[in-house]
């Protein structure tokens, strides 16, 4: 009796004890598990840069050994045509700048510096274009392209125009790519602000592993079919980066060997009361008030060239410097009024040329324009705080960098009116350029500016009487007027 009495204050302290033994093995293995998932994510996460890595790799020799072997066999003056070694070279350099594009996109789209437009979108007219385009390219290949749109489609709705083409340009050129034979089809229906744009194949499917694989950048599947098909492989991560920053989503389903349905659901708010078109963009040939000074920097010579190109027709004193304190001193001799500055440079780096530029104009005299592929590094500027007053995105779309010019300066620009080019005379012998001619249209289409300046110098290196036909296509591509450019194109077939 006494022994148990003695026991019974001990048990309360011994369960005790086992309790806080219970809940330390539990936060341990709680810890353990934890530690467990973050290394498990931190290995997914390094495998997954490994294959982008190797991708990127991949995808940038491919044309690079294009480019090099062709480049040594014409300084060893081999037994090589000229010609067909300047158009591999032309088409590889195309094939990088178009990898350096979609990789500059995912950058922008993810890092939060691309905003859509809200533009107001003809629907109807707006597919049809695309539709066009898409037939053209399955007729080639010996598909069917079957498009079918509801009745109740509205005639305008509100969206990026520019990113909703390159997402439906996307999957349906990925449908007729993947499509041996058989028919591509689009259908498109629109209930309560959503619409939907299925896109379906007859092709080679998908297997249920690669599902969420192709949506991953370089990635196209296990299928050796799907493996030997051109491209950047970039084409679907960028399409689906695009669907969710629009507010909508894209989803698949495929059977291997019978064909792939992917579907598009985006919000395009229908637009009641739309304005009427405007008229076409008019050429600029200069601005209005009294000379202006631009001073450009930038350690790429090749950067410099086009920039001057671009501004001193217009009728601007322009300045260059290949590197920072070079611009620091002839900003002071040259007195600019808007300084258009690179940041990755050698030596002293943009930003702090700007901090340097702002201190010897404490009167805050000249404007400050970043100019640079350093999509992280954006930085909207002109809020009293920052040394510099806006920011351009390269690569450079001109009329975007024109109308940031103008909006620095507060110039108004000189243009010539719509309609005043004259039409090119009569063009002789293109017999043989249909195919020449069927890619610029397809590049103007959709709005491919560096890769249609690219096939315009192809066209007349190698159909020398299509020299007017390209000057005047020119013209309009310098102006960016595709709709007369496109025009133009069709009257020659």
């Amino acid at each position: 009796m006494v022994m148990r009495d003695r026991r019974r204050p001990v048990e309360p302290a011994s369960d005790a004890q086992q309790n806080r033994l219970a809940e330390t093995n539990a936060a341990h293995a709680a810890t353990v598990a934890a530690l467990e998932k973050a290394r498990t994510a931190a290995e997914t996460a390094n495998a997954a840069k490994t294959r982008y890595l190797v991708g990127v790799s991949h995808e940038i020799r491919s044309p690079l050994n294009a480019i090099y072997g062709y480049a040594q066999l014409l300084e060893r003056k081999g037994a090589i045509d000229p010609v067909d070694a300047a158009r591999v070279i032309r088409r590889s350099c195309e094939h990088l700048i178009n990898i350096v594009d979609g990789l500059l996109d995912i950058s922008r789209i993810e890092s939060g510096v691309q905003k859509l437009n809200r533009d107001i979108v003809p629907l109807p007219e707006f597919l049809e274009a695309i539709v066009a385009l898409v037939r053209v390219e399955a007729e080639a290949k010996g598909l069917n392209f079957d498009y079918a749109a509801a009745p109740n489609l509205p005639t305008h709705v509100r969206g990026d125009e520019k990113r909703l083409r390159q997402v439906l340009v996307n999957l349906l050129f990925n449908a007729v790519k993947y499509t041996p034979s058989g028919t591509v089809t689009l259908k498109v229906r629109y209930r309560g602000l959503i619409a939907e744009f299925e896109i379906s194949d007859t092709g080679i499917g998908i297997a249920p592993e690669d599902i969420e694989a192709i949506f991953e950048p370089f990635n196209r599947g296990s299928s050796d079919v799907a493996l030997s098909q051109p491209g950047t492989g970039l084409g679907l991560a960028i399409t689906r980066v695009l669907a969710e920053v629009m507010g909508g989503d894209v989803s698949v389903s495929s059977t291997v060997g019978t064909g792939s349905v992917f579907r598009l659901r985006l919000m395009l708010a229908e637009v009641s009361n739309a304005p009427t078109p405007t008229a076409r963009r008019r050429s600029i040939t200069g601005y209005t008030g009294h000379r202006r000074t631009i001073l450009l920097v930038d350690d790429d010579p090749a950067q410099l060239t086009v920039l001057q190109g671009l501004l001193q027709p217009l009728g601007f004193a322009v300045f260059a410097a290949s590197g920072g304190e070079d611009a620091i001193a002839l900003a002071a001799r040259c007195a600019p009024d808007l300084v258009l500055l690179d940041i990755q440079m050698r030596g002293l780096t943009g930003w702090q040329v700007a901090k340097q530029l702002r201190a010897l104009d404490q009167g805050h005299r000249f404007k400050i324009l970043m100019v640079s592929a350093n999509a992280q590094e954006f930085a909207a500027g002109g809020d009293g705080a920052a040394a510099h007053d806006g920011f351009v995105l390269k690569p450079v779309e001109l009329d975007a960098l024109l109308d940031a010019v103008a909006g620095q300066l507060g110039i108004a620009w000189d243009a010539d009116e719509p309609g005043t080019r004259t039409t090119p005379g009569p063009i002789a012998n293109l017999d043989g350029a249909s195919a020449s001619l069927a890619q610029l249209r397809h590049l103007g289409r959709i709005g491919h500016v560096r890769n249609i300046a690219a096939a315009l110098d192809g066209l007349a290196a190698e159909f020398p009487a299509s020299v007017t036909l390209v000057e005047q296509l020119r013209g309009h591509l310098r102006s960016f007027d595709l709709k007369a450019f496109l025009a133009l194109l069709d009257k020659y077939g």
